[in-house]
């Protein structure tokens, strides 16, 4: 059987941590600020960190095992 490609898609948007879990940034920080609050553009300043299943399924994309 063929080797799996890894996904481009999930590698621009992904970096594995040391520990294996994945990390990205949040979306909705591209453009259209102004209607946004305070509150809820700092909170899209942190980092998404995904565990789990999702890990698992988005770490094989990456072309992991």
């Amino acid at each position: 059987m063929p080797k799996m490609k890894s996904k481009g898609a999930v590698k621009k948007r992904f970096r594995r941590t040391k520990n294996g879990k994945l990390k990205s940034s949040r979306p909705g920080r591209g453009h259209q600020h102004a209607p946004k609050s305070a509150k809820r553009k700092r909170e899209k300043r942190s980092s998404l960190v995904t565990e789990g299943a999702w890990a698992r399924l988005l770490s094989r994309m990456l072309g992991g095992r």
